[in-house]
């Protein structure tokens, strides 16, 4: 089982890093993702296939002022 943020996602293994994203409603230009203590970068996301025992970090970037 694949977890992300702390949570375990049940039907994530297999799928590529974009995938999951769109299907969970992230907007990629706005976060950073973290696989198992690394950074994934952004031109890498629709070739990583999440896997079972993967720990994802999903960071969204919020603006303000």
């Amino acid at each position: 089982m694949v977890q992300i943020n702390g949570k375990p996602a049940e039907n994530a293994a297999g799928l590529t890093l974009s995938a999951y994203l769109s299907q969970a409603g992230y907007q990629p230009a706005f976060l950073a993702v973290e696989r198992g203590g690394e950074i994934v970068p952004r031109a890498q996301y629709d070739t990583t296939i999440l896997q079972d025992g993967d720990v994802i970090e999903i960071v969204q970037f919020v603006g303000g002022g």
